[in-house]
């Protein structure tokens, strides 16, 4: 878990440093739109790490000023689901949810019943970790598409083009993953976002923790199984290794079609 927060406070704190490819060759020190003096780049960059690898939603800077690649950072840190220091009420099930994924595919990988802390982890286990880890981005993206293709869309915000678009799979992000932080160019405040937000909210808080409670009650009353030299060693580099790449490469497949509309053709269209 702390991998991805060092890995996301880097990534943005180069970012705003740098600041905009526009503005490449200005004597300027760092992107600074949108930040307080006091706190500058480094501060500004820590706090929007850490609001959005928790469930925090609170802000020292204005996200909406973010340069193009940090703000797509801080948007893949909500995308994960409330996994690198989990969220509040929901506490670790998401990462564990993960971790039983990437068990399944290891054991698949070696030909063997995936076990995990000396259960065997079965279909019923994985379709309520499948429900876990695939009702937040499905509802992410149902929300962003559907606030896309409304006729008022474009008054609801303050930026065209793809930075446009970034403030809605942002706002939606935010909601689905329980945040609270937001684009402030995009105009919430709506009939069709106060609703479906509502709703996405409603829907992403408890089925994923109804999955987590069947899991855990189908978990305990399994018998504990006798450890053996096949067993998958789950406290060793190799599987935080495995786990990383499992997650990253669930974000890449759900997200990446829709950053790539976003904040990475806003780079791209701001150089």
């Amino acid at each position: 878990m702390m991998v991805f927060f060092v890995a996301a406070l880097a990534a943005i704190t180069v970012s705003e440093q740098l600041g905009a490819p526009v503005f490449e060759g200005v004597a300027a020190s760092g992107s600074m739109e949108g930040k307080a003096v006091i706190n500058g780049v480094g501060a500004s960059s820590l706090w929007a790490t850490a609001t959005t690898a928790a469930s925090n939603g609170s802000v020292n800077a204005m996200h909406d000023s973010l340069t193009p690649f940090g703000g797509m950072v801080t948007m893949f840190l909500m995308q994960l689901g409330e996994i690198v220091f989990g969220g509040v009420g929901s506490g670790l099930y998401g990462m564990l949810a993960f971790v039983l994924l990437t068990v399944f595919i290891a054991g698949l990988m070696v030909g063997r019943t995936p076990e995990y802390l000396g259960k065997k982890v079965e279909p019923f286990d994985m379709k309520m970790v499948c429900l876990i880890v695939l009702v937040p981005p499905l509802l992410t993206l149902l929300g962003t598409a559907a606030a896309v293709i409304m006729p008022d869309a474009a008054s609801w915000l303050t930026n065209s083009s793809a930075h446009g678009f970034s403030e809605i799979l942002y706002a939606f992000s935010s909601m689905a993953n329980n945040n609270g932080s937001a684009f402030g160019g995009f105009a919430a405040n709506t009939a069709f976002t106060n609703v479906t937000g509502g709703i996405i909210m409603l829907l992403v808080r408890f089925i994923p923790m109804v999955a987590a409670i069947f899991l855990a009650g189908n978990m305990a009353q399994k018998k504990t199984v006798a450890v053996s030299e096949g067993t998958l060693s789950t406290s060793n580099f190799m599987f935080v290794g495995l786990l990383i790449g499992v997650i990253l490469i669930i974000g890449a497949l759900s997200f990446l079609p829709a950053l790539a509309l976003g904040p990475i053709a806003d780079f791209f269209t701001t150089r």
